[in-house]
């Protein structure tokens, strides 16, 4: 099969596209053009850096560099869900918990059953993968947390009055938000095949690997994915809406969690 080459042409004239958000941000005010323009230029940087560092990991094999590169992504994950929950009670190890308990039961689940082994070329974008949709989910778990605590603060107070604690005032929330990160995952699930030929069965199929090969990776994907996902958001959940109560498992002001 011819291999697939993308010169420094054809990366000038995808440039193009990236224009065309920049036009439609701009023409309907929307205010996003430097941020499309500054995440493009820091894109283009990482990728380039990770590119090199990835060569010499992949080249070297190391157990102990392919762990810390896993670990890396984890770590970066946790801080862009961090940075994402809008409430300012926020608490980082939260966010790390989550993303590095889902990531690694699924990964280990993955690596024992024999699905992919311990070496960089295969932890270290597996890790990658699960880590930015647990990243993903979180960040929508937190955002949901913190409107629905402002929406549905006298609910909170009325329940608590009665006596309720401080999980059960809050279970219809936290099972709301807990749905709210698990719900892109599911609806990809639910289209996919149909409506999307996602990254890892694409990629494989570039690659000249028969399709029902790359179905089956893609099937252990899904699967892995929502693993992750539903975990990420449950611990994610359980552990960020106790920030909403005070040491005396009274609701904060809402001045004090915005």
């Amino acid at each position: 099969m011819e291999q697939l080459a993308v010169n420094n042409l054809s990366l000038v004239l995808a440039f193009a596209l990236v224009l065309v958000a920049v036009f439609v941000s701009s023409k309907e005010k929307l205010g996003l053009s430097k941020d499309i323009l500054y995440g493009i230029v820091r894109a283009v940087i990482q990728l380039s850096i990770i590119g090199y560092v990835l060569t010499y990991i992949f080249q070297l094999n190391n157990l102990v560099l392919t762990s810390a590169m896993s670990l890396f992504i984890v770590v970066n994950a946790s801080w862009n869900a961090y940075k994402r929950n809008p409430s300012t009670q926020k608490n980082y190890w939260h966010s790390f918990s989550a993303i590095f308990i889902s990531t690694y039961i699924t990964l280990g689940i993955l690596v024992l059953s024999g699905a992919i082994r311990f070496i960089p070329s295969q932890i270290v974008p597996i890790s990658g993968m699960i880590a930015s949709n647990s990243m993903v989910a979180i960040g929508l778990c937190y955002r949901s947390l913190n409107k629905q605590f402002h929406d549905q603060r006298q609910q909170v107070l009325e329940k608590l009055a009665l006596g309720a604690t401080i999980k059960l005032a809050s279970l219809p929330i936290l099972r709301e938000s807990i749905k709210t990160g698990m719900q892109p995952t599911i609806d990809s699930a639910k289209t996919v095949g149909l409506v999307s030929l996602p990254g890892m069965m694409s990629g494989l199929m570039f690659a000249g690997v028969d399709p029902l090969h790359a179905i089956k990776y893609q099937i252990m994907v899904t699967f892995m994915l929502l693993s992750t996902t539903s975990l990420g958001s449950i611990i994610a959940g359980y552990h960020a809406y106790k920030n909403y109560f005070n040491h005396d498992l009274q609701l904060l002001d809402e001045e004090e969690t915005e």
